[in-house]
């Protein structure tokens, strides 16, 4: 049989305690040390793009990642932390998600998904009966977190990857929103050189009259950004006579930096790591849809015109 993903967790923790883990590699380590069949081995999710094992070690490895007890290194890559290990040496824990509920960082991820883990993509069938949900509100809920799991992925990602990359990914993203209109080379990252604490700019009419300046700051989680840095935006963006700014960072800003930003009125708008990585969710930057599902319902009209 298969294990389910909370079964999963601590192996995955063991494997990361080896040294940096490519998660491709931890899936083919734990079936042959699990004895799993070649049916088990093989046997796909609906979507028939990934095996029914390989999803629940993902989901495991993300969950751990969530509670800070493993950390990505790099593209597929992470490593145990010391929290991880303090686990592991705890041989009587019982490594599953009420375990993990102990860490402030899981319970804030939870909190944003709002419903018990899905090991494949859906919610058992049992926690209908825990709780009193219908059926299609545990599907959208089992849908929230699929995204929230897949926009932390997303962001530490963004986080690894060079600062021009998010430059641009920042211009791509903006476009994608529908900034910029269909003008070709409406948005463009300005680059290190001369960028006067500016990054990137979207033009917003075909002669440029009208930019939106973009500031981005990859910063690391924890590594807040403060009203020091909204202020230095604002005084860039007055420099060059411009209107609308767009600070972007894959961390957080500080409650003294939303402040210091509403205080210089509607000229510039923040967007923190976790509204980052759902915006990128949600238009496909990258990522992309695996499956779609299709909810129906009764056709009320089709039967009072055929009926009776």
């Amino acid at each position: 049989m298969i294990p389910d993903h909370e079964t999963l967790m601590r192996p995955v923790l063991e494997c990361a305690a080896q040294g940096e883990a490519r998660i491709g590699d931890v899936v083919e380590i734990l079936a042959t040390k699990l004895k799993l069949t070649e049916d088990e081995r093989t046997e796909l999710l609906p979507s028939g793009k990934q095996t029914r094992f390989a999803n629940r070690v993902h989901w495991a490895k993300s969950f751990l990642k969530q509670a800070g007890l493993v950390r990505a290194t790099k593209w597929a890559h992470f490593a145990i932390t010391e929290r991880g290990r303090a686990a592991l040496d705890d041989t009587n824990a019982t490594l599953d998600v009420a375990y993990l509920e102990r860490f402030p960082e899981f319970q804030e991820f939870r909190s944003r998904t709002n419903t018990k883990p899905a090991d494949d993509g859906f919610v058992p069938a049992k926690i209908v009966s825990e709780v009193a949900a219908t059926p299609d509100e545990i599907l959208r809920a089992a849908h929230k977190q699929i995204n929230e799991a897949l926009a932390a992925e997303l962001l530490d990602r963004v986080r690894e990857a060079p600062p021009a990359f998010f430059e641009n990914l920042l211009i791509e993203l903006l476009l994608a929103m529908g900034y910029g209109g269909t003008t070709e080379e409406a948005g463009r990252a300005i680059g290190k050189s001369g960028d006067d604490g500016v990054d990137g700019v979207i033009d917003q009419d075909a002669l440029g009259l009208d930019q939106i300046y973009i500031q981005a700051k990859r910063y690391a989680d924890g590594n807040n950004i403060g009203p020091a840095a909204i202020r230095d935006f604002f005084g860039a963006l007055s420099l060059k006579k411009a209107h609308k700014g767009i600070f972007v960072t894959t961390s957080a800003f500080s409650p003294a930096a939303n402040e210091t930003a509403a205080a210089l009125g509607s000229r510039i708008v923040l967007i923190d790591g976790i509204q980052l990585a759902r915006l990128m969710t949600r238009y496909n930057i990258g990522c992309r849809d695996e499956q779609v599902l299709h909810i129906k319902k009764i056709d009320e009209d089709f039967f009072e015109s055929n009926v009776g």
